[in-house]
């Protein structure tokens, strides 16, 4: 076979993922898959319906699996990230979503379903948009603002909330503004807020798609991974209505600590700790008992743009 024939399928796809697997990707297949779904423009579940490929678009893959092979993540490789029910573009300068989140996220739409109608939603630290356009999307009637204040970042939100459907669209709203400053957001007023903060603590190890590619504003939460927790909370309570709640997702170590800021504050009730599907701690919800906040909790400051998964 020359350089200029069709390839078969089945075989790039293996080479594909014998690649991606000796490169140490955790879903060599999958990912080939998707490479090759991308490449040729069809749906992943129609590739086998195809019997060659072509010599460019042979080409094309390979780049992009070498690519994939030096651990640049997936979803900037194709440009975007399914996140529950939407699609989102991304690329460098902005937190990939995880499909971890999506916990958080059906908790989210769980609570706003036991509301009246037309809940008011805030994601703070709303990154890509990924959980605000997933709860105005999964929520019809819902109105979401999405705060954020990384630049790179906030390009993201902003193409992402342009591109979504006009029923989605003329119910959020976008705030450039910081998530630990009460004067930047103390006039929102939420019965539901949100949150995938910076939250993983220095010196964690990562893996190369995420300690290369993810922006470190949107990572790192100081020493403990709690320096914009523990001073948004203080924020949160300002801004959720009585009988309001909030979820906030956290590193796995520091579920504890998250629930004590939270009872610290004086401010909610039914704190709960939640796992996602793995088991492992995702995020804690609680419940809005004051109308007027205390003061935030004392602790560590931070400014925090985007989102991430620990």
């Amino acid at each position: 076979m020359t350089a200029s024939d069709p390839a078969d399928v089945r075989a790039t796809l293996r080479a594909a993922t014998d690649l991606l697997r000796a490169a140490g990707v955790p879903s060599p297949r999958v990912d080939a898959e998707l490479l090759a779904a991308h490449v040729l423009g069809v749906d992943r579940g129609r590739l086998f319906l195809l019997d060659t490929i072509g010599s460019d678009q042979r080409d094309d893959l390979d780049t992009a699996v070498a690519r994939r092979a030096a651990r640049e993540p997936l979803q900037h490789i194709i440009g975007r990230a399914a996140f529950g029910p939407v699609e989102l573009a991304v690329g460098p300068g902005v937190f990939v979503p995880r499909p971890e989140t999506e916990s958080l996220l059906e908790w989210a739409v769980d609570e706003c379903a036991r509301r009246p109608p037309a809940p008011a939603v805030v994601d703070l630290c709303a990154g890509s948009g990924a959980l605000a356009i997933a709860v105005a999307t999964s929520v019809p009637d819902a109105s979401v603002t999405a705060v954020e204040n990384d630049p790179a970042a906030w390009t993201w939100l902003q193409r992402n909330a342009d591109a979504a459907p006009e029923a989605v669209r003329q119910r959020m709203t976008t705030r450039f503004a910081d998530v630990v400053d009460p004067d930047a957001v103390g006039d929102l007023r939420a019965d539901v807020v949100v949150s995938n903060p910076p939250y993983v603590p220095l010196g964690v190890a990562l893996d190369p798609e995420v300690a290369d590619h993810d922006p470190a504003v949107a990572l790192f939460g100081g020493e403990d991974g709690m320096s914009v927790i523990v001073p948004m909370v203080g924020v949160i309570a300002g801004i959720l209505r009585a009988g309001g709640a909030c979820g906030i997702e956290h590193d796995d170590s520091t579920s504890d600590a998250v629930v004590s800021v939270l009872r610290a504050s004086g401010a909610f009730t039914d704190i709960t700790a939640h796992a996602d599907l793995s088991g492992r701690p995702r995020f804690v919800t609680a419940r809005r008992i004051k109308a007027t906040p205390g003061p935030p909790t004392a602790g560590g400051a931070g400014r925090a743009a985007g989102s991430v998964q620990g």
